[in-house]
């Protein structure tokens, strides 16, 4: 079984390249297989009057500040990907030659400005394009504008923290990914003996991750890079087990 491992930096990089180049090189030691990032427009998804206003804003991904990390990671040997959520970001992200896309689950309900556009743009380069539906909204519809990508679906859950016991089991093990936003590492562990028991020939599994020190509004729902490794650890233990 391939087991492809995502960490999920968010906002937890707070918008310092000091910061994002060593989640990157962390995530990178710790084994896993992608970084991702978040391009959006803070004036695009929030209000001023929000009370993480400030962190939001400064944790915009810009087009120079994307064009570095992704330089960073090409370096060490990790490939770098975005959700992207508007068209302009889609366009940029193709002329530094990213690999495939994310789709977030709240762009699937198309209430955000630009959520078709950006969509389309996707759909266009023909690239791989990973979704989650933790928000709702209709997975046909998705599926058809991304007809000629290949998909992957995430089973996902959009509440921070979720708790464990609120996953059902029955259904996550229908998709070949897994976007876990509980506590910990025991979910997508649990998620990994599952699909080896069903023979799965590859899985996905995205987790938001952070340094010890971040104090972003991800950060108290995200795991550290040395949770990171361990949990890289105990899927590839499953991956080598014979479980069925």
């Amino acid at each position: 079984m391939k087991a492809t491992i995502i960490a999920e930096i968010g906002s937890n990089w707070e918008g310092d390249l000091r910061k994002g180049r060593k989640l990157i090189r962390e995530s990178k030691k710790a084994g896993a297989d992608l970084v991702k990032f978040q391009m959006w427009r803070a004036t695009d998804l929030y209000s001023k009057k929000h009370p993480n206003w400030n962190i939001i804003k400064k944790s915009e991904l810009t087009f120079d500040k994307a064009k570095k990390l992704k330089k960073f990671a090409d370096k060490l040997g990790i490939e770098f990907f975005c959700s992207a959520f508007y068209p302009e970001a889609v366009e940029f992200l193709e002329s530094l030659k990213v690999k495939r896309y994310k789709v977030a689950s709240r762009t699937c309900l198309f209430k955000d400005p630009y959520s078709l556009e950006t969509l389309k743009a996707k759909s266009s380069t023909k690239k791989p394009i990973i979704f989650s539906m933790g928000m709702g909204g209709s997975i046909q519809k998705i599926k058809n504008i991304f007809r000629k990508n290949k998909t992957t679906c995430c089973y996902c859950i959009s509440k921070y923290p979720l708790g464990f016991n609120e996953i059902n089991w029955k259904k996550a093990v229908k998709y070949n990914g897994f976007s876990d936003h509980t506590m910990g590492i025991t979910a997508p562990i649990v998620y990994a003996i599952l699909k080896k028991q069903q023979n799965a020939t590859s899985i996905m599994i995205e987790k938001h991750v952070k340094l010890k020190e971040s104090t972003g509004p991800d950060a108290a729902t995200s795991i550290d890079t040395e949770q990171l490794k361990e949990l890289v650890e105990y899927i590839n233990l499953i991956k080598s087990s014979k479980l069925s």
